[in-house]
């Protein structure tokens, strides 16, 4: 914190006396420099989530984007990302996508731990450890701070690239979203309100169907606080490309701390 306030300072102060304008432009100049350096260092860390049957053209079928955590082996996605039921006949599993482009490389993953409450996943992968991405404290989290989240928002159309997209904490708000009305209260819905206790952060950056699973995080420090899950699409699904809302929502990075403790613990038994 203390390196945050001494940069800006020393950019503000600079941009009065060389320009004499005001230090908006420096400080945004310094956020935009912090974000170039942590997306290089987010990169290896961002992964895409599928799966993969040989018999099948193609044969990886491309669900969402994950980032890797803990020890390197394992990696977060959403649970609405992961399907519940393989094709075990015809010998369909569980793949994680790293590397880039033509260099992309196939991991072998199995799911570890699920939280469908908080719409959470964890994989754990074969091989050598990747770079992992590490926690912050979501609870610090406040509206109006400026965050960013990394993915492939068309999933593999555009090439296994990751995509960086900027975002402000517009507010943070109760994760079911209230009726219209009171017409449209029904017994469903009443339900979910009292059983959702927890919050979720609304962001004003535009996320699409590949970005679910995404890591929200921190432009200076890379600290993940969230996970793009889902988007406010006005009218049909198809709308979240062609007439994005513009309105994203992301769980706290909390409740992953809550997945990898439970992990460790059965792992343990």
């Amino acid at each position: 914190m203390m390196g945050t306030c001494r940069t800006f300072r020393i950019s503000l102060f600079g941009c009065i006396a060389s320009l004499a304008i005001p230090g908006l432009m420096c400080i945004s100049h310094a956020w935009s420099s912090d974000l170039v350096r942590t997306i290089e260092n987010v990169k290896p860390s961002i992964v895409g989530i599928g799966t993969v049957q040989k018999t099948r053209s193609p044969p990886v079928n491309f669900l969402g984007t994950g980032f890797v955590v803990d020890d390197g082996l394992h990696v977060v996605t959403n649970a609405h990302v992961v399907p519940e039921v393989l094709d075990i006949a015809n010998n369909e599993s569980y793949t994680v996508i790293t590397g880039k482009g033509k260099q992309a490389e196939y991991r072998v993953a199995a799911i570890a731990a699920i939280d469908k409450e908080h719409d959470l996943a964890l994989l754990k992968i074969t091989g050598p450890a990747l770079p992992s991405m590490k926690l912050g404290d979501a609870d610090k989290v406040r509206e109006g701070q400026m965050l960013a989240f990394t993915g492939f928002p068309i999933g593999m159309i555009l090439g296994l690239y990751p995509v960086t997209h900027r975002a402000m904490v517009s507010s943070i708000t109760p994760i079911v979203l209230p009726a219209r009305n009171s017409r449209q209260l029904d017994a469903k819905l009443i339900n979910q309100l009292q059983k959702s206790a927890y919050v979720v952060f609304q962001l004003d950056g535009t996320a699409y169907p590949g970005n679910s699973g995404s890591p929200l995080y921190d432009s200076e420090t890379g600290l993940v606080y969230g996970v793009i899950n889902m988007v406010f699409v006005k009218g049909k699904k198809e709308a979240a490309l062609s007439n994005p809302s513009g309105i994203t929502y992301a769980i706290p990075g909390n409740y992953i701390r809550e997945l990898l403790g439970r992990n460790r613990f059965e792992e343990a038994r």
